[in-house]
């Protein structure tokens, strides 16, 4: 990773944007609808540091040199974070393709050094990302103190997120009637249905795309993951950083067992077969195991 993606909250916050032109307004549209004070600048206000105190982000685009090089100066001064527009090496920062969906926001940069190859790549992923999933956020964000009362250990607590994000209160959300999604999620926390639990087992050895959208569905959202020594770093990069992980060594029978009892969802990646013994014991003691998909090789 060559770069670190990082989300700014804005409400309330101070976004300048120095310049005029185009490259000062294509910086501005990205903050029309936003909640944030956008302060544009020209000369001589550019000029002063003073200008660019307390902004969490600051925007330099213009066609006058002069003009880049002393806005630039007085943010610097400022100890602003800076973006300037088609100049990487004055960047902090650099500004990827946006997808914005309110809640939900999606980005793809590549370090500034191919924007147009960041702007297919957005395109193709805006096409997957219904216009309404920003309400299903705003739903579960209102209910997050909610959920968490009552649900306070973590892996069931996702387990219920998991479901709501694929149940009629989401389908409500996407559909703009809010009132209605609110009654489904609360009326959902309230059932408290149990969760079952199970084991998934996932042939690791690669190639990463191979993998079915089934595989890489069940690994990012898996509570715990047995992960083969020699299995696929590629496979393996796809499921959550925070999942608890399992050497096979650590995985017998009776620790599945009681992991699947409690609720959680396991993957387990192998690059050799799992041993049939344990799959009879699991079996044995009730256990959901599913052998998941790998998408077949053409040819």
């Amino acid at each position: 990773m060559d770069s670190f993606p990082a989300y700014f909250p804005l409400a309330g916050r101070k976004v300048v944007i120095a310049g005029s032109g185009e490259p000062a307004e294509a910086k501005a549209r990205l903050f029309e609808g936003s909640p944030a004070e956008v302060v544009r600048l020209r000369a001589p206000e550019a000029f002063s540091p003073a200008a660019y105190e307390g902004a969490i982000l600051v925007f330099v685009g213009d066609a006058d040199e002069t003009f880049v090089q002393a806005a630039v100066a007085a943010a610097r001064a400022a100890g602003a974070l800076l973006n300037v527009v088609d100049r990487p090496a004055l960047c902090d920062f650099n500004t990827p393709a946006i997808i914005d969906r309110g809640q939900v926001v999606a980005a793809v940069g590549t370090g500034g050094s191919a924007p147009v190859m960041a702007t297919l790549l957005r395109n193709a992923i805006e096409t997957q990302v219904p216009e309404g999933i920003g309400r299903v956020a705003a739903l579960l964000a209102r209910f997050q103190d909610e959920v968490r009362a009552a649900l306070p250990v973590l892996h069931e607590r996702r387990a219920f997120l998991r479901a709501a994000v694929r149940g009629p209160a989401a389908e409500a959300a996407l559909a703009g009637d809010m009132a209605r999604a609110e009654a489904l999620l609360r009326e959902a926390l309230a059932r408290g249905e149990a969760r079952a639990g199970g084991v998934k087992l996932l042939a690791a050895d690669g190639p990463v795309d191979l993998l079915s959208l089934r595989a890489v569905r069940a690994l990012g959202t898996a509570d715990v993951a047995v992960i083969d020594p020699d299995a696929d770093p590629e496979v393996v990069k796809l499921a959550r950083r925070d999942v608890e992980r399992l050497a096979p060594d650590e995985a017998d029978a009776a620790h599945l067992t009681i992991l699947a009892r409690e609720g959680r969802q396991v993957v387990w990646l192998h690059a050799r077969p799992v041993a049939p013994a344990l799959l009879g014991s699991l079996a044995e003691a009730g256990v959901a195991v599913e052998v998941l998909p790998v998408a077949r090789a053409e040819g």
